[in-house]
Formats: structure tokens, sequence, C-alpha cells
């Protein structure tokens, strides 16, 4: 379960007058127990905040996030073996030459024997319809291979959670619908942020940030008329 209490970002801002301080997500409560649950909201609305706050890319100033009961900001690397997370652009998670070296680096933690690793690798690959391009360089890629590559490589661990922030911003359209299939259909819990509508309806839950806040949450198709309807042009 993953469980917000009073929790609140506050950031330092320099300034003319000196350094002030700027709320990026409000006080928070939430308990989040469905299996699809996604965040949609404007640029610099806090939703990348709200959603990095699950694995500890981001500690709260004050208040709790709990994963399975545990503190994010005090069990940091037990949290992070429980949720992943996935970045829009996924070149910022491909980091070896190779597509299997990549989802081997993944799986070095959990798999020490180089042998039994390979074949794990090669395995997760498969499974995501990468097999043939296992010792082809990351850089050779189309923008929806990477996304699955980079997704192969988080997912390679089995954690509970996968947090994906914006994964199909940068992609075509066949490709945003084929990872965006991949996702929904994951066993693991789904924490979602999209600037895709027609995905966040497929969600069992959603969460309008706006300013910071939570402004709505409930479902999806409810949650996503209501943001549509309040950044409608009059």
């Amino acid at each position: 379960m993953i469980e917000l209490d009073a929790a609140e970002v506050v950031v330092p801002v320099a300034g003319d007058a000196g350094v002030a301080e700027r709320t990026v997500l409000a006080p928070t409560t939430l308990h989040l127990t469905e299996r699809r649950v996604g965040l949609v909201g404007a640029n610099g609305s806090g939703k990348s905040t709200l959603a990095r706050l699950l694995n500890g890319l981001v500690t709260p100033t004050s208040g709790t996030v709990r994963i399975d009961g545990l503190d994010v900001a005090r069990h940091g690397a037990a949290v992070r073996r429980r949720v992943a997370f996935s970045f829009t652009d996924p070149s910022a998670q491909l980091v070896m030459p190779t597509c299997v070296e990549d989802v081997e680096l993944s799986l070095r933690r959990h798999e020490r024997d180089a042998d039994r690793r390979r074949r794990r690798a090669l395995a997760v690959l498969d499974r995501y319809g990468l097999r043939e391009h296992a010792d082809v360089s990351v850089h050779a890629l189309s923008g929806g291979q990477k996304q699955l590559l980079a997704l192969a490589g988080v997912l390679a661990t089995d954690p509970d959670v996968l947090v994906a922030d914006e994964p199909t911003t940068l992609l075509d359209l066949a490709n945003t619908r084929r990872v965006g299939d991949l996702l929904l259909g994951l066993e693991q819990q789904l924490v979602l942020v999209t600037h895709d509508l027609e995905l966040a309806r497929r969600c069992d839950r959603v969460l309008v940030v706006d300013g910071g806040r939570v402004v709505f949450d409930g479902d999806a198709e409810a949650a996503v008329d209501h943001y549509v309807s309040s950044v409608a042009t009059p």
C-alpha cells in the first residue's frame, strides 16, 4: 500500500530579497491501493513531485510517505527495491553500450553469477520483444524501443510498484499505444503520470493535480472530465 500522511514539499527559492520558500506540493494525504493510478495536471502542477516521493527521488519536507509500512525517508534502499521508477526520456536510464548489458546492470545485485545473469537478461529482453536487439547499441534503437528497454530494465527485478513519469510523451502514436498497453497490463501496481488522457481514462483511479494540490481524486472518467473542464477555453 502507498500511504502519504500530510506529505509536503517545500523548496528554497533565491530572489532579490534573499532566499524564500516555495511550496511545490501542499500537505497531501492519500492511500493508494488501486492497481492502476493515474496522475494528470499541467506542467509544473506538482504531479511529478508527488510521483517522485514514492521512491525517495524527492523526500518530504514534512509529513511521511510509506510503502507497505516502510518510511521512504528512513528506509530508502528497501523502498527502492519495491518501487521502480521510469523517466520520460529513456536515455536518462540507458547507460550501458548494448541492450543486454543494460538489463544485466539492473540485475547485478540480484544475480551474482555472470552466466545466469546473462541468461536472465536475455529472457527479460525476450519478454518485451527485444531479444533480437540484445547485442545492438542502445543508441541505435528507435524511441519506442528505447522506452521498452528502459521499462525492461526497471521491471527485470520484479518490483511491487512501477512509477512511470510521462512514459509516452516522446513517442509516436503506434509506440504510445504499445507502451501504454504494456504498462496497463502489468501485474505490478502502476502509478502513471501522463498527459495522455486516453491512457488516464484506462486507470482505476485518477488524481488531478493543480498548483501543488490534489484537486480531484476519483473514478478515471470523472477525474479526466474534471481536468478537461478546468482547462477548457471559455
